[in-house]
């Protein structure tokens, strides 16, 4: 039997798509199955909901992940901090950060990933994933002061011993020093935000809480209409092109069949 994506699922897939669009677009699991409640005579926990968003976001990002990229010359680089709930039933606060990787053309975000710091090696993780997905086609990597950055930008984009330079102009913006703002990323940052502010410490695990951010990412780049662009960021960024209305139940059965 050819597996859709819902093989074995006891909700139809317009009810659980409906779930993720409405989670990503701000409402929370409760107030989501609350929803249901309302629409539909068998309803759905906000358990099931949450377990949902976990494990689609991870399917997903399975095949968006290795689509080829079209991009410009500079991408930017940037961190947000967050506090997860270490235990759902426990006082205490896990002190993590979410990095991301953008590119200021297409708008679409390059790579991302929810971790427990930043330091050199998490950071260098991501960027080489940027570099994998953008081969040469970058020139310029836009960051902040934080002083990791050198080593990881001359790490992974390499030295060019016969020009005797680095292959890609590292752009260090210090906003202390009054030097100003990396606007896209920045503005990228204020719309993460307006989701994430009502998320209350995620209340799960590292992997769950990457999930989750997996999936805003999915939506950012997949789903959501960028303002500036006035079209999603993959639809500048990639060759693929989703003819449904329904783009998380395309993109889930895409990653299932991708030929």
């Amino acid at each position: 039997m050819l597996d859709d994506g819902f093989y074995r699922m006891r909700n139809a897939p317009q009810k659980i798509t409906l779930c993720l669009d409405l989670f990503y677009r701000g409402v929370s699991t409760r107030k989501i199955q609350e929803h249901l409640q309302a629409f539909y005579p068998h309803n759905s926990s906000h358990k099931s909901i949450y377990l949902w968003v976990v494990k689609y976001s991870q399917m997903i990002s399975k095949f968006t992940d290795t689509l080829p990229l079209n991009v410009g010359e500079e991408i930017q680089a940037d961190e947000m901090e967050y506090g997860r709930r270490a235990e759902a039933n426990k006082h205490g606060v896990d002190r993590n950060w979410f990095i991301d990787i953008m590119d200021c053309k297409t708008r679409f975000m390059v790579a991302s990933k929810y971790v427990r710091s930043r330091g050199y090696d998490e950071i260098k993780h991501l960027m080489q994933r940027a570099k994998r997905k953008t081969g040469n086609q970058v020139k310029v990597c836009t960051t902040d002061a934080f002083n990791v950055y050198t080593r990881v930008v001359e790490k992974s984009f390499g030295y060019n011993s016969k020009i005797g330079a680095y292959n890609i102009v590292h752009k260090k913006v210090n906003a202390s020093r009054g030097e100003g703002f990396n606007c896209p990323i920045e503005r990228l940052h204020n719309t993460i935000r307006q989701r994430t502010k009502t998320f209350r410490g995620f209340h799960g695990s590292v992997l769950s809480a990457s999930a989750i951010m997996k999936g805003l990412e999915i939506y950012y780049n997949f789903i959501r209409s960028h303002q500036a662009i006035g079209k999603c960021p993959y639809e500048l960024a990639t060759d693929l092109r989703l003819a449904s209305s329904n783009k998380w139940l395309e993109l889930i059965e895409r990653a299932n069949n991708p030929t």
